[in-house]
């Protein structure tokens, strides 16, 4: 049997019937703003080649197909052009299973339409999340530290978020505080979940890294479909009434029209403020591998190969885009048909693309957002 055939080459996995009810769930609807100008609205980051020739939609729906049949894996986006890339990409994914958000609701209402599409499939279901924006190693600790948590959830009632051992104070990331260690299971560290904390300042940041309390929030999920959609009951009854109304014409020839009519209904609301920061039914997991949120320059940089000056150079889609460093290291140059020449510079970012040129340092990756608001501001819908 191909579920699991992965993960028992790395150790035997308890028996159990969540096996027959797991699912996964990748978001893929994100805009990628701070990896503008090669991340727009038409080919945002989750469909950009920026390692190893997959997009980072193609390598999430790899992962989760290592130990799940293709009939399993859904995916929640924002457009049907979107759905015919994730369709055009991994053509082996079920249509159904790739649903389309009739708007821009953030990531609250998206976890639960997917749990509300897979419960009406599964009622037992257990469903791992993910991000299409994420880089994870090595991917059998990964896989086993969610498919454990799976059986925790299934079997406890319990909703599971997934945290990181920080590797340095990151104020670009939410951070969990770990209570009392309640269990062990493998290699799994299971924790109270004490709170959820908003994206700290430096010099908050380095007392989270170094108390050890804290984990980086990675806004990831285990849960089983019904104990997240009475969540959404107790926490956000608006939301649940509007899924409601949804459930019955799933499948159904006027699924599209009332999908339009109620969605749109709902708060852009993010799932931590709509129900992780509210929920009491919590524990922490402690993922023990290396994981990064691709969402900035920054991190591409860091984990992409380098040359012998760590110097990182990435071809666009146009041909030729020939690229010099001279007496340049630590820099990320991506080209886009032209020939770009960098000369004693360190830690900078360039990204060249045919009506657009980002200059700026790594350590200001983060602000490239910033560029993409002036755009809105100034209507520049062009270069969005």
């Amino acid at each position: 049997m191909k579920v699991f055939g992965f993960l028992s080459k790395i150790q035997k996995v308890e028996n159990g019937n969540y096996k027959d009810h797991l699912y996964a769930l990748i978001l893929a609807g994100g805009g990628g703003t701070r990896l503008w100008p090669r991340s727009r609205q038409k080919t945002p980051k989750q469909f950009l080649k920026l390692f190893d020739n997959q997009t980072l939609t193609q390598v999430a729906v790899k992962r989760f197909a290592e130990i799940l049949p293709w009939e399993k894996i859904f995916i929640v986006t924002v457009s049907p052009e979107y759905k015919k890339e994730v369709l055009r990409e991994n053509p082996r994914l079920h249509p159904e299973n790739v649903i389309v958000e009739p708007v821009r609701r953030e990531t609250g209402p998206a976890h639960a339409l997917g749990a509300l599409f897979i419960e009406s499939k599964d009622p037992d279901a257990v469903i791992m999340t993910e991000a299409a924006d994420r880089v994870v190693k090595p991917i059998s600790r990964y896989l086993e530290t969610l498919v454990r948590a799976a059986k925790e959830a299934y079997e406890k009632h319990v909703l599971i978020a997934m945290g990181v051992e920080p590797r340095y104070p990151h104020t670009g990331l939410g951070h969990i505080k770990k209570g009392d260690k309640v269990r062990v299971k493998g290699n799994v560290d299971f924790y109270k979940l004490d709170g959820f904390v908003e994206k700290p300042p430096i010099e908050l940041a380095k007392e989270y890294t170094a108390s050890g309390k804290y984990l980086w929030n990675a806004g990831q999920y285990v849960w089983r479909a019904d104990d997240l959609l009475n969540s959404f009951k107790k926490h956000q009854p608006g939301i649940y009434k509007n899924l409601q109304d949804i459930k019955p014409h799933i499948g159904k020839a006027d699924e599209a029209r009332v999908m339009a009519s109620e969605y749109k209904k709902m708060p852009a609301i993010s799932v931590d403020y709509a129900i992780s920061e509210r929920e009491k039914n919590f524990l922490a997991v402690a993922g023990d591998f290396f994981w990064t949120d691709i969402g900035d320059w920054r991190e591409v940089w860091a984990n992409s190969k380098k040359d012998n000056k760590s110097n990182v150079i990435i071809s666009g889609d146009e041909p030729g885009g020939e690229v010099l460093t001279i007496d340049t290291t630590d820099a990320l140059v991506h080209s886009d048909g032209r020939m770009i020449a960098v000369v004693g510079l360190d830690n900078i970012v360039v990204v060249d693309t045919k009506d657009a040129l980002l200059v700026c340092s790594k350590s200001h990756a983060q602000s490239v957002k910033k560029v993409v608001e002036q755009l809105k501001e100034e209507k520049n819908v062009n270069l969005l």
